[in-house]
């Protein structure tokens, strides 16, 4: 007859056995789902790898996927932005194209588009000149204090007035 002694040895043999097992099998189903730790040499079939390895592989496949996932979530974001500005751009085509359909001799007057690019470029050319005078690179601090300053200064509502004005002024000039 079996000793109680006997019988709580063999059931705590049975239970560690089942933990190992357990944690075996757990190790076994890591390395097949991990891709990393799919290691085959084709002469002797599938290798088993370490522990060690086994946990190394999946940690790094892990943080693998998070990278991946926050990717993917930026991605979707400057999608939807882009999505939302794309959606805003075909409802003001759409208004101008009815305009114009409900109205079409309106604009036969219209300046070209090339007069139109003319006056973008010389607005554009001055803000671009006092932005090159005014801003220094030296280091990041530098730079963004300087932007804000010039920002402050030229990009008033006055200020930009006034640069318009200067532009159409030197173009009927020069159309005249």
């Amino acid at each position: 007859k079996e000793s109680y002694k006997d019988r709580r040895r063999r059931a705590h043999t049975q239970a560690e056995q089942k933990r190992r097992d357990a944690i075996k099998k757990g190790y076994d189903d890591l390395q097949a789902i991990v891709p990393t730790c799919e290691q085959q040499d084709f002469s002797i079939g599938s290798q088993k790898l370490s522990k060690a390895i086994v946990l190394q592989k999946t940690i790094d496949y892990i943080q693998f996927l998070h990278k991946e996932k926050k990717k993917q979530e930026e991605e979707v974001s400057t999608l939807r932005k882009d999505v939302m500005a794309l959606k805003i751009m075909k409802v003001n085509y759409e208004q101008i194209v009815k305009a114009h359909q409900d109205n079409p001799n309106e604009g036969k007057d219209q300046i070209s588009d090339e007069v139109k690019f003319n006056v973008f470029q010389g607005i554009m050319d001055s803000l671009f000149q006092s932005f090159n005078a005014s801003i220094s690179v030296t280091s990041f601090q530098e730079l963004s204090a300087c932007v804000f300053s010039w920002i402050e200064e030229h990009c008033k509502p006055q200020t930009l007035r006034d640069i318009v004005i200067g532009v159409l002024h030197q173009l009927k000039s020069q159309l005249y």
